[in-house]
């Protein structure tokens, strides 16, 4: 395998963890906003009530097995293996924000949903690889 090929592929990788995150990153703060706009969440730097974060814990997780998916489906070989790659970059990523936030005030709601987040950023990226292996495995028959 020459240099320009190794480049290519790790290019690749990179790129197919980036789309990952920018579908997270996009349908989540697009969702956030539309729920802004339709009253459901409150606005910024007000507290949210728990049913409204148990709501955004479950459309980020949706959205987290999309952006996984959608990293393994680019991915250049071990499509498991980028998926799960985004979920660690998901975990610290969160593990940053809940230690950024923890006890700035209740502005940033209840310590039960950053770590809901740490918790399920693992699951959820290994569940959006396995849908697209399984759907992939279901393609070859």
């Amino acid at each position: 395998m020459d240099d320009e090929h190794v480049m290519r592929r790790m290019l690749r990788s990179g790129g197919a963890v980036f789309a990952g995150v920018l579908v997270g990153v996009v349908l989540s703060l697009s969702t956030d906003m539309l729920l802004r706009a339709a009253g459901v969440l409150p606005g910024l730097g007000v507290r949210a009530a728990d049913g409204v974060l148990l709501l955004a814990t479950a459309y980020r997780t949706v959205y987290g097995v999309a952006g996984s998916y959608v990293t393994a489906m680019l991915a250049p070989q071990r499509p498991m293996l980028h998926a799960l790659v985004l979920g660690f970059l998901g975990f610290w990523a969160n593990v940053a924000g809940t230690l950024a936030t923890w006890n700035k005030g209740s502005e940033y709601g209840p310590h039960w949903y950053p770590i809901a987040l740490i918790v399920l950023a693992m699951p959820t990226a290994w569940v959006g690889g396995k849908l697209y292996l399984i759907r992939q495995a279901a393609k070859a028959k």
